[in-house]
């Protein structure tokens, strides 16, 4: 060891971040390295979100289109052969309600149901929902169940 390889112990010095705006002698006064006018030398200044630099914006560059109904009425949708699924799995019984298929995760606590006709259904079944397919309604049917509006 000599003075050539001297070096404090591991940790004990921290480098500062450097000091702006403390006064001409530092280097970093003055405009605080902000550079000269404009926005961004202000204070106070934050970008708005979207913001081009006075280009416009591209969400109002791309044109508005289609149509939103503010009255639809969203349905889940839970096909045939999901139930006969859940009948082979042993997870229904004979009945098939909202609450079965709630604790099967199928739905969602506030979705409304509506049973699909793809697959087929084997299980005779008492279904429960707030809509039926024609299909779906007439395959529960044949398979001697029941179709029950909600």
């Amino acid at each position: 060891m000599d003075l050539s390889n001297l070096k404090p112990a591991e940790g004990s010095v921290k480098t500062q971040g450097k000091r702006i705006g403390r006064g001409q002698g530092s280097g970093k006064g003055g405009t605080a390295t902000r550079g000269h006018k404009g926005a961004k030398s202000r204070s106070g200044y934050s970008k708005k979100l979207g913001f081009e630099g006075g280009q416009m914006p591209l969400q109002r560059r791309v044109p508005k289109f289609g149509f939103t109904n503010i009255n639809r009425v969203e349905y889940q949708g839970i096909n045939l052969d999901t139930l006969q699924q859940l009948v082979d799995d042993k997870k229904i019984g004979d009945t098939v309600d909202f609450e079965t298929l709630f604790a099967n995760r199928l739905v969602g606590k506030n979705d409304l149901v509506k049973i699909l006709g793809r697959g087929e259904l084997k299980s005779k079944l008492k279904v429960s929902a707030h809509k039926f397919t024609a299909s779906a309604k007439a395959a529960i049917e044949a398979a001697g169940g029941e179709a029950v509006n909600i």
